[in-house]
This record gives structure tokens, sequence and C-alpha cells, in this order.
């Protein structure tokens, strides 16, 4: 098995494809963090993991576009595993409203967790991962094709694909 014994933390991992992910890597004997923001549904999806088999799995608090909670998740995940692997930027928000009824404060949420939650993770991660280690940014469709109704989200995950380029440099 690709990812037997080594640590992942997926963002957003409670529910979606973020719990299917945290699924997979599970199945594959890899120790899961689920980092989200509904603790009571990221300990749920923990219990699963767990009846399901997998190696080990810590459930923590985390809104990716809190800067501190994202460090205190990395330190959590090496505080309990010893080390980080894989670190996969799931977490999103989307907003469905028409340009000219945004605002700066719905701009700036859904930068904060689709854009900046990403980077935080980035950057922590990159401080304590080893050579060989893999950070896995999920964009959308919406990067490069969109609607009328998804201008932040959008940008954002443009913006994600960029940020996904200079940091493999």
């Amino acid at each position: 098995m690709r990812f037997s014994g080594k640590v992942v933390v997926v963002t957003g991992g409670a529910s979606g494809i973020g719990l299917a992910t945290a699924r997979r890597f599970a199945s594959e004997q890899a120790h899961v963090v689920i980092a989200d923001r509904n603790i009571a549904q990221a300990e749920a999806a923990a219990q699963q993991l767990l009846a399901d088999g997998a190696a080990g799995v810590l459930a923590n608090t985390c809104d990716v576009s809190v800067e501190g909670q994202v460090k205190a998740t990395i330190d959590a995940t090496v505080a309990q595993f010893g080390c980080l692997y894989v670190v996969v930027n799931n977490a999103g928000l989307m907003t469905f409203h028409p340009l000219g009824s945004l605002t700066r404060d719905d701009w700036q949420r859904v930068l904060d967790v689709d854009l900046l939650g990403a980077f935080y993770f980035i950057k922590y991660g990159f401080a304590v991962m080893r050579p060989g280690s893999a950070v896995v940014n999920v964009a959308s469709i919406h990067a490069i094709q969109t609607s009328p109704l998804d201008a932040p989200y959008a940008a954002a995950k443009a913006a994600l694909l960029s940020l996904t380029r200079s940091a493999a440099i």
C-alpha cells in the first residue's frame, strides 16, 4: 500500500470530497488527520474511518481561513503522529450571487478559505514535511471556465492554480 504509515491532513475532511479522500487514504493504511471547522462532523468521520480499519485518525477543529488554527493543526499532527507527508487542501467555500451584488466581505471570505487556507497549509506544512512529501490543492473547472454567479470562487481557484505552480518551484 502506497500510503501505509504515511501521515495525511485533509482539510474539509468531515464530508463530501474531503471525506471520500480521507477514506481513500485510510484504506491504504495512512494515518489521517481530518481538519474541519465542524468538530462534531470531524469526530464522526474519524470514528467511521477507525471502524473501517484506519491505521490512525485525528479529528481536529480547523477553520482554514484562520492562520493560527492551521498552524495548530500542523502542530497537533506532528505531536500525534511524529511527521507529515501529505496535505490535501480541499476545504472550500462558494457563493452564488451576481457580480454587482457582491460585497468586499463576500469576496474576502471566499478568498480567505479557498486561497489563503491553502497558502497557510503550504506554509506550515513545508516547515515539517520531508523530501518526497506532497501537497494536493483541489481546484475546480471554475478556475478556467465559470459562470456569472461564482466570481469570487472562480478567482480564488484560478489563483490557487498559480499558487500551486509557485509552491512546486
